[in-house]
């Protein structure tokens, strides 16, 4: 422990009985000690007096929270997304996927009965070895599982609407 240290727990009275007979010795010994300790001393003194800690007002609480209330505090994502553009934008894919669609079906050529033009004959075809496949299997049925997730989920969200309105 430093001499500035062990100054300032005699000064504060932490120090201990042996501790502090062997500090007022040193203090009256030794000049290099008297004269930090009346300058710790002078410190301590003008600390005492003149430090006043300023306490916040009666208000101080009830002011701080009509300040806040006095704000504009920001909105529920609910409330600041507009969903007439969530509509407009879902609109604008389902009209842009039904014209694509109505546009392949009518390149058909409904009047040519069963004669197909197809470089494939489609009942040739061994559908078993693209569905057979390991990686096939585990795709659709991770995208079962996340379908009831998302299922579950709406109709989560459906219930808690009906109970915060009863």
């Amino acid at each position: 422990m430093n001499m500035e240290e062990r100054l300032w727990d005699y000064i504060d009275g932490l120090s201990s009985t042996d501790e502090k007979s062997f500090i007022e010795q040193l203090i009256t010994e030794n000049a290099h000690w008297k004269a930090k300790y009346e300058e710790l001393l002078d410190t301590h003194q003008l600390m005492k007096n003149h430090l006043e800690l300023d306490a916040p007002s009666m208000r101080f609480t009830q002011n701080v929270m009509e300040e806040i209330a006095r704000l504009q505090i920001t909105p529920a994502t609910k409330n600041y997304i507009n969903s007439k553009i969530i509509w407009g934008i879902g609109i604008f894919f389902l009209t842009l996927l039904t014209g694509m669609i109505g546009y392949g079906l009518s390149q058909i050529n409904w009047t040519s009965g069963g004669d197909t033009n197809l470089p494939v004959d489609l009942t040739k075809v061994n559908w078993n070895v693209m569905f057979n496949n390991t990686y096939t299997n585990v795709f659709i049925m991770i995208n079962i599982v996340l379908g009831l997730i998302l299922l579950d989920m709406y109709l989560n969200k459906k219930k808690q609407e009906r109970m915060d309105l009863k």
